[in-house]
């Protein structure tokens, strides 16, 4: 009988097609395999946490995965080794037993994102952020954000024809503070549709810069129309932050 773990991980998404494997397509997801197949000297298999689109970072990651060893915890500089072998823009943090049927997808109970928005041309945040130029009115956009927490259903935000289920989600939180020369936007929810937060940024810019007010925003929510919705936000400015876990799938 395997054992099952929670591997958590780090990386930057400059360079990769997303999390999951595809054809042709160099992901995190396959050189995680890679590695952890190489150094745990067996065929290993992950399941991540979600998806992430090419060019979008993780701060915090987790996949589960299976092994024939009872207790990888007590193999000697384990972790040290795995980001021996893996390249510099991904990094494991920890790795966690956990019961049987825990899944790094399903188990989690929320995940937060955070998306960076460059208000001066930075080239060490070139890779990370938006760069805006202009006055933008971060007072509606967080009304804006009043307004998102108070509905469920955000068709109008995801991506057409991505084949889920529902498009209810619940957010806990959503928000947007300026730091610096940055704008952050925070957004925490039990789940996230495909594209989700990149559209909602999007749309939200539109209203900082005037271009939409906050009546026509809720008509877009409303209408659950993806074509009402503003432009997507770039991926290199979305950071997967958090995901949330029950404390007794963990041993």
């Amino acid at each position: 009988m395997k054992t099952r773990y929670f591997i958590f991980i780090s990386y930057k998404g400059t360079s990769y097609h997303g999390w999951q494997i595809q054809p042709n397509s160099v992901t995190v997801q396959k050189i995680l395999e890679e590695a952890l197949s190489v150094v745990l000297n067996e065929k290993i298999s992950t399941i991540g946490a979600g998806r992430t689109d090419a060019g979008v970072h993780a701060m915090y990651f987790c996949a589960h995965f299976e092994s024939i060893s009872p207790d990888l915890l007590t193999v000697r500089n384990l972790i040290f080794k795995l980001n021996q072998y893996l390249p510099e823009d991904i990094s494991v943090s920890s790795l966690k037993k956990v019961v049987p049927d825990a899944n790094a997808r399903y188990s989690a109970i929320s995940r937060t994102y955070k998306y960076y928005i460059s208000r001066i041309k930075d080239p060490f945040f070139n890779n990370s952020s938006w760069y805006l130029h202009g006055n933008i009115d971060i007072g509606a956009m967080n009304q804006a954000c009043d307004l998102l927490n108070r509905h469920a259903d955000f068709t109008s935000f995801s991506r057409l024809h991505s084949g889920t289920k529902s498009n209810i989600c619940k957010i806990y939180k959503s928000n947007w503070k300026e730091s610096d020369s940055r704008l952050v936007f925070t957004i925490k929810a039990d789940r996230f549709l495909r594209n989700m937060v990149r559209a909602i940024v999007g749309t939200m810019v539109d209203i900082g810069f005037g271009k939409m007010d906050l009546k026509e925003f809720e008509e877009i929510i409303l209408a659950k129309d993806r074509c009402k919705a503003g432009k997507s936000a770039p991926a290199k400015g979305l950071f997967l932050v958090d995901i949330e876990y029950p404390e007794e799938i963990f041993i």
